[in-house]
């Protein structure tokens, strides 16, 4: 999908589909928080304020996804409570989310929580066993409907595994920033702080008293969105709606003190003037949209220039240089966007793909020159190195007769192997050279691929 977005509309169809799509996850988020027959202007509160904590994870990338599809399945749930035939959306919704991105895991996380909110509000006592039975099968049924159509994708019955796998990867959470826990000293994450210290106040000290079902999903997403950043979003999705509920019932109505007993209550005010404040709100918004849409869109190439090897990555494009390349960890992906199929990138974002022992050669071993480096680069028959020129392997192998660097700018450093690998290195099939078939060598690469 985003490859055909990009074919036909460049880098602006991916910045507009992604922006469309995390709106749309907000919008439900606002419906979600509007109160029954209230203003609306602390729902809008909550929600934009929470687009500001979720911010850091914003971006065009199949992610973006999950946060539209977990909204609509929270909505989904809550209104079903009234209406139980919007349930029967869940399934097909669930079957198009396990098939755009990984985070599908999250639909039944969110969906037991649900269920055993329901169950503790029972065993409290504030809800009663007829009212939440029927609601609670409903729910399981809706849990076992989703396992079952997990099978049905490419990868087949291994993405029953594939989430714990990933969940209890050291590699990932040791190597990928996003698997890190929020730094709470970054300004980036300092709205989500506030957004968690709002939660606790209102849980403290406002008449809003969330029921079991509201509770358990929001303790699970905020330890979630604590043991890692790439969840902010998800908590964003369960905290928003309990902080417009609680600014909601503390505002209260409040009544003037001249008021006097039997008098004529005050004419409202007039709203003739409503419909075109509205239409004009929403012209100005639209057109501050397109405006940085077309922003984005003309400096895209300046961003990428900024953050990648553009320059380095041209001089190996324009020369004949070795095929098989280890390339800084952040810029795999680049690198292989820009080289393939004349060169052969060691290994590259997609690390739930290469596994934890080749994250660790790569990321750990050798780019922090620990012990056994010389081996990792000898063993895989590494020729060429595409580092940033402060990376430690830059500097030893600048002091390494056996390496010479080719290319430097203040960027990247391109640095080859002035001598051949030693002849009882393994001819490991992750690279290939430009004569042989590298199509079906490749895949050899990565004996634990799963997709």
């Amino acid at each position: 999908m985003f490859y055909e977005l990009w074919k036909h509309g460049g880098a602006a169809a991916l910045i507009a589909l992604s922006a469309i799509v995390t709106t749309a996850g907000f919008m439900l988020l606002y419906l979600r928080c509007l109160p029954q027959g209230g203003p609306g202007h602390w729902a809008a509160a909550a929600t934009a304020f929470g687009a500001v904590a979720a911010a850091p994870s914003w971006g065009a990338r199949p992610q973006m996804f999950t946060f539209a599809l977990a909204s609509l399945l929270l909505w989904l749930l809550e209104a079903g409570e009234h209406r139980p035939r919007l349930l029967f959306w869940i399934p097909p919704l669930f079957l198009l989310w396990l098939n755009l991105h990984a985070g599908f895991a999250l639909g039944p996380a969110l969906i037991l929580a649900y269920a055993v909110g329901l169950l503790l509000e029972t065993a409290v006592g504030s809800t009663a066993w007829h009212q939440a039975r029927p609601i609670l099968l409903r729910v399981l049924l809706l849990l076992l409907a989703c396992l079952a159509l997990m099978p049905l994708n490419p990868s087949g019955a291994q993405l029953y595994r594939y989430p714990f796998d990933t969940l209890r990867s050291p590699g990932m959470r040791s190597f990928i920033v996003e698997w890190f826990s929020p730094d709470f000293h970054q300004w980036l994450y300092r709205s989500f702080l506030l957004l968690w210290l709002l939660v606790l106040t209102a849980l403290a000290t406002s008449r809003w008293r969330p029921k079991g079902r509201v509770i358990v999903p929001l303790l699970l997403t905020a330890f979630a969105a604590l043991d890692a950043v790439r969840h902010i979003p998800i908590f964003v999705l369960v905290a928003a709606p309990g902080i417009a509920a609680a600014l909601t019932a503390a505002g209260g109505t409040h009544v003037s003190k001249s008021a006097r007993p039997g008098a004529p209550a005050p004419e409202p005010v007039s709203s003739r003037f409503q419909p075109l404040f509205n239409a004009t709100v929403l012209i100005l918004m639209a057109g501050f949209a397109m405006v940085n849409w077309v922003s984005l869109a003309r400096n895209q190439d300046a961003r990428v220039a900024e953050r990648f090897p553009e320059r380095a990555v041209s001089f190996l494009r324009a020369g004949h240089y070795p095929e098989r390349i280890f390339v800084y960890y952040d810029w795999g992906g680049y690198a292989i966007w820009k080289l393939y199929p004349e060169y052969r990138v060691f290994v590259d974002g997609r690390a739930d793909l290469y596994g934890d022992d080749l994250l660790r050669q790569s990321i750990q071993t050798v780019v922090e020159i620990r012990t056994g480096w010389r081996d990792v680069l000898d063993r895989w028959k590494v020729e060429a190195v595409l580092v940033p020129p402060s990376c430690a392997l830059a500097q030893a192998l600048l002091l390494d007769p056996n390496w010479h660097a080719a290319f430097r700018d203040s960027r990247a450093i391109i640095l080859l192997r002035t001598h051949p690998a030693p002849e009882n290195a393994e001819n490991l099939d992750g690279f290939s050279s430009k004569g042989q078939n590298s199509e079906k060598m490749f895949p050899r690469a990565i004996p634990n691929l799963r997709n």
